[in-house]
């Protein structure tokens, strides 16, 4: 999402998989075509994490759709949600017959603008905001800077989470947590994804994330057996984020 002509979506099938690349990129979306509703790839279960976090969004903004994987997942599985999904690129949101995202409807809508412009002025707050907007070349700017998180603080409901896929293990990502940190207040956990490349960052309250250590295990057991599924790979990855959060800090 910058200034930039974005560069031409590619289209790549078999007979078990479509997926969706850029120019100068690795697989950005993956679908399996006898499960097109299922997450293949850790780094969009690793952002799903939020279940265990925030369980029943009511308002949900994605930020970069790509192959439509997780709008589709929380559109089929989390059936209380309302979800808008915000891409820059039109030639994106086109391939969304081939990814079999479904149609807008009167819970989800996919707006072609530019994510970092429409957080700036949102039509209303959320309960949820993912973003995970990257180009052929990685993060934008404009997803990753002090002003667009802080727009994004602006857009939550009070006890909304934002949740972020960054490059992992690089300086521009320890800059990015420093300025997620200090846009919530310290309030935020981080966990990586296992395929590499991808630490995913969840900020919202203190509140939140306290309330969510202490219910843990409660919020586990009356997840449905689907989001179990989903999210048993980065469970603990997530409660072991969530304790390192209530340490206090070394003298």
């Amino acid at each position: 999402m910058n200034d930039t002509t974005p560069e031409t979506p590619r289209l790549h099938a078999n007979r078990q998989t479509v997926s969706l690349s850029f120019e100068t990129s690795l697989i950005q979306s993956s679908m399996r075509l006898e499960a097109p509703d299922e997450l293949v790839l850790d780094y969009t279960r690793s952002m799903m994490g939020f279940l265990l976090l925030a369980p029943a969004p009511r308002s949900v903004l994605m930020i970069g759709l790509g192959g439509g994987s997780m709008l589709k997942y929380l559109h089929r599985h989390v059936p209380e949600a309302d979800l808008t999904a915000v891409e820059i690129h039109p030639g994106v949101i086109e391939l969304r017959d081939e990814f079999h995202i479904p149609p807008d409807s009167e819970r989800l809508r996919i707006v072609c603008a530019d994510g970092a412009q429409f957080v700036a002025q949102p039509p209303q707050a959320y309960d949820l905001i993912l973003v995970d907007g990257f180009t052929g070349e990685g993060l934008p700017e404009a997803l990753c800077s002090k002003r667009f998180y802080t727009h994004c603080r602006q857009a939550l409901t009070p006890q909304g989470l934002l949740v972020a896929n960054v490059q992992a293990d690089t300086d521009a990502t320890r800059q990015i947590i420093k300025r997620l940190d200090q846009t919530f207040d310290g309030g935020l956990i981080t966990i990586e994804s296992t395929e590499g490349g991808n630490e995913i960052v969840f900020a919202g309250s203190h509140t939140t994330f306290s309330q969510a250590l202490a219910g843990f295990d409660t919020c586990w057991s009356a997840l449905p057996a689907v989001h179990q599924d989903t999210l048993a790979a980065c469970s603990t990855r997530v409660q072991g984020a969530l304790i390192k959060m209530r340490r206090p800090p070394p003298r």
